[in-house]
This record gives structure tokens, sequence and C-alpha cells, in this order.
């Protein structure tokens, strides 16, 4: 396999030069493309130093905040233009463990078109959330799988890995929502044109350093999202 790993970042810097490292040990024979959404606390600059010790790692720069969902779709397609036959998408705060790529990427190797690292099978955990917050997350799991017939735990989960070929049936251009939503969208997808989905248990731990990048706004966006995508779907197979 050619894997490219993609990290999205703004304001990383605290954390770049750390994940970098780790997944340079995790997945040696991985590229790693770092889409930096115009950082001003020099975490571009940081990630190509790195680069440039490391070796196999690009930076694009883009000039200012343009959401997750557009930052993957960003970098599943250059990394499709370059040849790379999957695509792997994970946070750059540390909250996914590079340690766990090799799993990942194993799976797709093994026939997954998806793959995801979940919290929610059995030997997964969130070890520091707090009963609430791990509840509401369960349950926007639940009802969005159940309104989507979906037969997955995390549908919600960052971190992924695409086989190429899969990313290829899939109008990016079409794919609008960001944050969780666009996780669920992605996934709805790879479902509906019969791609096989391995979820592989993970620990996922909140960020040490620097501020979170997740809102309400994205939370309620991905909820009307998924109502909308059911009811869309119903209608049209009713009609058909």
């Amino acid at each position: 396999m050619a894997p490219l790993v993609v990290l999205p970042t703004f304001n990383e810097v605290e954390n770049i030069a750390t994940v970098l490292e780790r997944v340079r040990a995790a997945v040696p024979e991985a590229d790693v493309l770092v889409v930096d959404d115009g950082s001003p606390d020099g975490t571009a600059d940081l990630a190509e130093e790195v680069g440039g010790r490391l070796g196999a790692i690009e930076v694009l720069r883009r000039p200012g905040k343009a959401g997750l969902g557009s930052a993957y779709r960003t970098g599943f397609r250059w990394g499709m233009e370059r040849g790379h036959d999957v695509l792997v998408e994970m946070d750059a705060d540390l909250s996914h463990d590079p340690s766990d790529l090799p799993a990942l990427l194993a799976a797709v190797d093994h026939g997954a078109d998806l793959t995801i690292g979940s919290r929610y099978v059995p030997g997964g955990s969130i070890p520091d959330w707090s009963w609430h917050r791990r509840m509401l997350s369960r349950w926007g799991n639940r009802y969005a799988a159940g309104v989507l017939g979906l037969a997955v735990n995390d549908v919600t989960a960052g971190f992924r890995a695409y086989r190429a070929e899969t990313l290829a049936e899939i109008d990016l251009d079409h794919v609008v929502a960001d944050g969780y939503g666009f996780q669920i969208e992605m996934t709805y997808e790879v479902v509906r044109r019969g791609g096989r989905v391995v979820e592989v248990p993970i620990s996922f731990t909140d960020r040490l350093r620097g501020d979170s990048k997740m809102s309400g706004r994205i939370v309620v966006e991905a909820l009307v999202l998924v109502t909308w995508w059911a009811l869309r779907d119903r209608v049209l197979r009713l009609r058909r």
C-alpha cells in the first residue's frame, strides 16, 4: 500500500511536532500531508521544519479557516492525484494514537473499503470523558446510524482509513458537511455504494495542549443533516 495520512491543523504548534514524529514511527512507509488553515501560531512553519528532518511530509497552506470537511476533501484529492491508494484521516491534537495506524491500514489491506477507529466496539474506550458527555456521544451515534440504516457503532469517529478506489466513486464536491456531520456523511456514502466498513477498537483521549475546535453548532448541524438525508432518501425510494 501507499498510504497518505491527512492532518488538518489550525493552531496546533504545541502538538504538531510530536504527532508527526509518532506517525513516522508508527507507519514509516506512509506519507503525510498537513493541511493548515492559516494558523497564526506558526504550525505550518514548524510542520515544514519537522518534515525536512523526517522526510515524506508535505504542508499545504490555505489562507484561512475553511472547516474540517473541506480540509479532508482537499487532502483526499491531493493524495489521489499523486497515486496514494489509502487515505487516512486523523486529528493533530494527539487524541488519536498514531500507534493504532497499522491496525487501520491492515484492515484496508484485508478488504475493507473504510476502516474506522471505533470507541464503541469491544476494546474501544474513552477513558477521560464524563458520563453525560459519553451518553451524548453514544446516543448521537445511535440516532445517526439508526435513521440512516448504518450497521456502524461509531459513525462520528474521525480516525479512519479509506481505500482510494472507494473515495473515487464519491463526488467530494457534493459532500457538504463539516465536523461530526462530515464523518457521518462519508460513512453513509461508502455504505450506499456497497462498501465494506470495518471498525477496529481505539482508545480516544482528550487533547492535553491547545484548544478544542469543536462547537455546539457543528453538533446541531450534524443532527439536522442526518435527519434531512434520511427523509430525502425515503421520499426518493417511495417515488421509485
